[in-house]
């Protein structure tokens, strides 16, 4: 019995575990996607700041592509880059947290991670 409840245990930290390191590759996953959308819009805008404003470019929204000034496009370019931003820092954040609340919880359980041959 008590080797069964043992078992129990076990299982329950091996699913918390994986739990953990889950979604923490979750978010890893989105700060990639978001640096790689944010160096995009970086060099977009360093390709059209030196244009005049009146020169026409093309913009894809919601996939349709849209004719619009440059004018028109660089300030919703540097908008949507600084949003790309503050996302970044926040799942940044988001991520040491959840890796700081993992480190605690193996503290706490005594959790050693064994890795096993691939």
């Amino acid at each position: 019995m008590a080797s069964q409840a043992s078992l129990k245990k076990q299982q329950e930290l091996q699913n918390t575990y994986q739990n953990y390191k889950s979604t923490l590759q979750t978010i890893a996953q989105k700060i990639g996607d978001i640096e790689q959308e944010t160096e995009e819009h970086k060099l977009v805008l360093e390709t059209l700041e030196p244009l005049s404003g009146d020169r026409k470019c093309f913009r894809m929204v919601n996939g349709v592509l849209v004719e619009r000034t440059v004018k028109d496009v660089v300030p919703v370019l540097k908008i949507h880059s600084e949003g790309l931003k503050k996302a970044l820092e926040e799942l940044v954040k988001q991520y040491k947290v959840k890796q700081d609340e993992m480190e605690k919880w193996k503290k706490k359980n005594n959790v050693q991670v064994v890795q096993q041959p691939q």
